[in-house]
């Protein structure tokens, strides 16, 4: 079945500079960070407060995810997909494309009690491509069309000469083999991990420019089909979509908020030159995930307003019989 994904950038790069097209990612990998949490808390515990939902139930909401088909990508751990998309074969017949994180570098050791993300990142491949691609060790051609051609690999770079060269060879063993086992990557680049790396008027200019120099000496044979970016506002984002539309920059989409603060940053992104949106928490934690992915998609098509989409969800919530974590009012403020 044609994926959305490769019909939407297919006609972005033939038409750079008109293309409607937005792609919507669901980034359930958080398993890959957050350990037990990762699948969040129950909004209504029945075993007590503070109870985390079990993985089993954070894989039915990606089986939920498939099946509903509003979203371009489906981003999940290796261990995940290996289920999804192998033994189960949800995707064959999805225009869904699914994706696994390719590497899980130190920042994103999100566990209780640690305290890995307040060091500089280290770079480091929990899967290797050939376990995403086909569940095991060595593939072979044929099997590596099994599981996942498409990774989620991220880099960090904190000013600092040492650990940003660590950090950029790493990437360049990964996008030979990838590019030697014909496997397809989108790029994160997080912000400086450490406190005080740039200084925050220079944070935007910083991260631009690491991203162009960085992809100047990278062949179109091992570039990655998209960016996954913070957004630091109009003017950045309209800087990097202006340089360069076959970039195809996109937004991570942070901490959960309020739903306006998931439905505006979306919107303006889109609005100054964003053509990808990867929301995560944002959508794991909102209270209903396939209404909330509705009004996502919604506004990435540029059917309605942000403002529009808080009171839809809300109206949508009251007649799924479901109580708002926030009062209209409240989730309609911009905390983000």
């Amino acid at each position: 079945m044609e994926k959305s994904l490769d019909r939407k950038l297919a006609n972005i790069h033939a038409h750079p500079t008109t293309a409607k097209d937005f792609i919507l990612a669901d980034a359930k990998d958080a398993d890959m960070a957050f350990g037990l949490s990762a699948p969040g808390r129950r909004l209504e515990p029945s075993d007590g407060p503070g109870r985390f939902c079990s993985l089993a139930e954070y894989r039915d909401h990606m089986r939920e995810i498939i099946h509903q088909g509003l979203v371009d990508i489906l981003l999940m751990s290796t261990s995940s997909s290996e289920i999804l998309t192998i033994e189960e074969r949800l995707f064959d017949n999805s225009s869904v494309t699914p994706a696994a994180r390719a590497n899980d570098t130190t920042d994103i050791h999100l566990v209780r009690g640690g305290r890995y993300s307040q060091v500089p990142s280290i770079p480091f491949r929990t899967p290797t491509i050939d376990q995403m691609q086909c569940g095991k060790a060595v593939c072979t051609p044929e099997e590596r069309k099994l599981g996942c051609n498409l990774g989620l690999y991220s880099v960090t770079f904190n000013n600092d000469p040492e650990c940003d060269h660590r950090t950029l060879k790493a990437y360049r063993e990964f996008r030979n083999e990838a590019e030697q086992k014909g496997f397809r990557h989108f790029l994160e680049v997080f912000d400086p991990n450490v406190p005080g790396a740039v200084e925050p008027e220079t944070l935007g200019h910083f991260m631009n420019d690491h991203i162009a120099r960085l992809l100047a000496g990278v062949p179109r044979s091992s570039r990655p089909i998209f960016l996954k970016i913070a957004y630091h506002g109009p003017q950045f984002m309209e800087e990097l979509a202006a340089y360069d539309p076959h970039l195809v920059p996109g937004i991570l989409g942070g901490s959960s908020g309020t739903t306006f603060d998931a439905f505006k940053l979306l919107a303006e992104a889109k609005k100054y030159g964003a053509r990808a949106a990867l929301f995560g928490r944002k959508i794991n934690h909102s209270e209903h995930q396939l209404t909330f992915v509705q009004f996502l998609r919604w506004i990435a098509d540029g059917e309605i307003t942000a403002e529009e989409a808080v009171r839809g969800y809300h109206g949508a919530l009251q007649k799924l019989g479901i109580k708002p974590i926030r009062p209209l009012e409240k989730d309609m403020e911009l905390t983000s």
